[in-house]
């Protein structure tokens, strides 16, 4: 059973922190047993453990799984058989990931009972982060949150993102007031089921109550710069709406105009004129601390592959702190995350640091190999519980769930970088399999942020910023190379510049360079991999990928540029908008015998 305490009450939501990081191992070996005790008799357990619940023989006998494996469990749900397939509880709906990962959305299984653990969380953090910001009951939050339309399996079970399912629940519309969730936007707008008019709205609503915003945010760094660009594209508009008192006639969802016309009651030339004064600036460095002068800080995720975002937040945002995650404020690279031990049972599948090795370590999905040699090796896999990790070591997440999940590997690396009482933190590393590879090399997605990370560092000087890349492995030729695209702006104005391409070419290099020595040895000693090359692609071309990504099943709340691009459709966006091709012109250095 969750504990329930006050959000409000910071002594008590703090001392419940404490409890439950001291006592980690002895929760993780109380969830682990109510999750098999409840769940023993469901067929997918039965098969492994005849019945049986304890830990022993859950370690021994269940294999650690991939998606694949668990997919046609899942499928059958949908599909209308009972739950008790995978879950004694009810399975009432199926959350949706972003599917920016692996190509295509997944499907997890959820129950009535894990909104309540989702709401327990989310209230968990409203004391973490009035412990570092004080008065934020003073003011609102501009939150840029969204839904995404649902869809219905053959069965009649909604499938949809979780952000989704969350705002549209009791949990979130029949909310006791706390002071972390009162925004500037009325839950009409973060229900409209149209993200352009949601946006539109968000921003209005956000402008109309400017002197009141003490944070702003939205899930992910990427969807609070989109908001950005969005503004600069409508600020014109929106600053006519203010000065006339009255929405545009293309906002038709009926909630979306209700809502704002409680905030835009008449006409307000003195805010038109002062955001267009601002708006209509040759630079918009500082923007947001200049629209919402008593911002305290920007409540993003920063870490991960997100961290190439902090140079355009630093720009938009004029010196703001910002709080990655709700956790405290330091450089994203320092920022770890400890996991509440309560909420399901994690394990720790141990992987090498290097990347190469790690991917020789984890294998391929079911579907790629004999079945019965997978089985055989995955109950060879050993795992280490959440209190035995090791600081510095790196791991693959594993996790049982209280809805039907056992043994998931999540594809989640991380490293363990300390430890809150008994309960241990960790650094996100990357994801699993998101790699480029031509030949032997096997760039991670770590690899290449820092690769990226010292090129875009050639061009910063030049007064231009990254605002996006991707990449992709392109064989289509012999030898395969390596293709990255760049969406560059100048600081001032939108629009780049006649790119050099003999400062393009050194970019090249310098992520040559950067790679690793297999990668290297390939360029220079093999020839199995040809130039590196740069396509710098026209301004907004990345908001018309997450555009494509949306319209295919991606929620703009976990949209993630992928760092990999394995979609035709996608490559063919971004190739329709290239401005500029520049190829690495010297061999990265590689000594070796």
């Amino acid at each position: 059973m969750l504990p329930s305490f006050d959000p409000n009450d910071n002594e008590a939501g703090f001392k419940l922190l404490e409890d439950l990081t001291i006592n980690a191992r002895q929760i993780q070996e109380q969830v682990l047993e109510e999750i098999l005790k409840k769940n023993a008799y469901t067929q997918y357990l039965m098969a492994f453990l005849n019945g049986h619940s304890d830990k022993e023989n859950f370690k021994n006998r269940v294999p650690i799984v991939n998606y694949e494996d668990i997919k046609p469990f899942i499928e059958r749900i949908a599909d209308g058989e009972p739950s008790t397939i995978i879950c004694a509880h009810p399975i009432t709906e199926l959350l949706t990931s972003s599917g920016t990962s692996g190509g295509r959305p997944k499907m997890m299984p959820s129950t009535a009972q894990d909104l309540d653990r989702k709401t327990f969380f989310y209230n968990l953090l409203v004391p973490v982060i009035n412990k570092y910001f004080y008065g934020l009951d003073q003011g609102k939050a501009m939150q840029l949150l969204f839904v995404k339309p649902e869809l219905s399996t053959p069965s009649g079970l909604k499938a949809r993102p979780v952000l989704t399912s969350y705002f549209k629940s009791g949990h979130f519309t029949h909310r006791p007031f706390n002071r972390y969730n009162v925004y500037t936007s009325p839950d009409e707008i973060i229900l409209c089921p149209d993200s352009k008019q949601s946006m539109y709205c968000h921003l209005l609503c956000g402008l109309l109550q400017r002197d009141e915003v003490l944070r702003a945010g939205a899930i992910f760094a990427s969807a609070f710069l989109r908001a950005i660009k969005f503004l600069e594209e409508y600020w014109r508009e929106l600053c006519s709406n203010i000065k006339e008192g009255r929405i545009s006639d293309w906002i038709t969802d009926l909630g979306c105009r209700n809502a704002v016309s409680s905030i835009l009651t008449g006409p307000n030339a003195e805010l038109a004129n002062l955001i267009e004064h601002e708006c209509s600036s040759t630079s918009w460095e500082g923007i947001i601390k200049k629209l919402w002068p008593k911002t305290k800080y920007i409540d993003v995720v920063i870490t991960g592959s997100m961290a190439q975002y902090i140079p355009m937040l630093e720009f938009y945002c004029g010196g703001i702190l910002w709080s990655p995650s709700c956790m405290a404020l330091l450089n994203p690279s320092d920022v770890s995350y400890t996991i509440v031990p309560n909420m399901a049972y994690f394990e720790f599948l141990p992987v090498s640091k290097d990347h190469r090795e790690l991917q020789d370590i984890q294998g391929t999905d079911v579907s790629d190999q004999n079945c019965g040699d997978e089985e055989d090796e995955k109950r060879s896999m050993e795992t280490v519980d959440l209190a035995d990790v090791k600081l510095g070591y790196y791991y693959e997440l594993v996790v049982t769930t209280f809805t039907g999940l056992y043994r998931y590997r999540v594809g989640d690396i991380l490293m363990a970088t300390g430890f809150y009482n008994n309960a241990p933190q960790f650094r996100f590393v990357q994801r699993r399999n998101v790699v480029l590879s031509i030949d032997t090399d096997k760039t991670s997605e770590e690899d290449l942020l820092k690769a990226v990370t010292l090129a875009k560092n050639l061009l910063e000087p030049l007064g231009f910023l990254l605002v996006e890349y991707t990449s992709f492995a392109d064989t289509s030729l012999i030898p395969g190379h390596y293709v990255l695209f760049w969406e560059l702006i100048r600081k001032g104005r939108n629009g780049v510049t006649k790119l050099d391409p003999v400062i393009m070419e050194k970019c090249c290099f310098t992520i040559e360079e950067s790679l690793d020595s297999v990668y290297r040895r390939c360029r220079k000693k093999d020839k199995s991999i040809g130039p590196l090359e740069m396509r710098v692609v026209e301004h907004g071309t990345f908001d018309a990928l997450m555009d494509l990504c949306v319209s295919h099943g991606s929620s703009v709340n976990q949209y993630k540029t992928p760092r990999c691009i394995q979609s035709e459709k996608a490559l063919k966006l971004l190739d329709s908008r290239v401005v500029g091709r520049f190829f690495s012109q010297k061999t990265p250095f590689w000594e070796g015998i």
